[in-house]
């Protein structure tokens, strides 16, 4: 994998962007939640299908070609989650703090370390 680049711009800044880029081609009107969501997951459907056919190690070393195609995937999705927060007011950090304090309750370190089960079975 190749090495982690610390972000070069906030995410306020996207955000603005986003939505300044909606706003003048009136797009508004067709984010309706219900589209926001099937565009969202269509998205990372379309990001998923860059792997399909892999094996597990390959999926790790995609061609640049690949690596074009999943950067843009994942540019995808995130604006759809732009949108998509936007139109219910989420504070996009806020609500993954909030899951990632729910999960350190259901998962607790010290019983899951090593283990992929659900947390009904721990």
């Amino acid at each position: 994998m190749a090495e982690k680049k610390k972000a070069s711009v906030t995410f306020e800044q996207v955000r603005k962007r986003a939505l300044a880029f909606r706003s003048a081609r009136d797009w508004e009107q067709y984010h309706r939640p219900k589209d926001l969501a099937e565009g969202l997951a269509i998205e990372a459907a379309e990001l998923l299908e860059n792997f399909l056919w892999k094996t597990s190690e390959e999926s790790r070393r995609p061609t640049k070609k690949e690596m074009k195609n999943i950067r843009e995937e994942v540019g995808d999705v995130f604006l759809f989650l732009v949108y998509f927060c936007e139109a219910f007011d989420i504070d996009i950090f806020e609500a993954a703090m909030k899951k990632i304090a729910l999960n350190e309750k259901k998962y607790p370190a010290r019983k899951v370390k090593g283990k992929a089960h659900k947390y009904t079975e721990y």
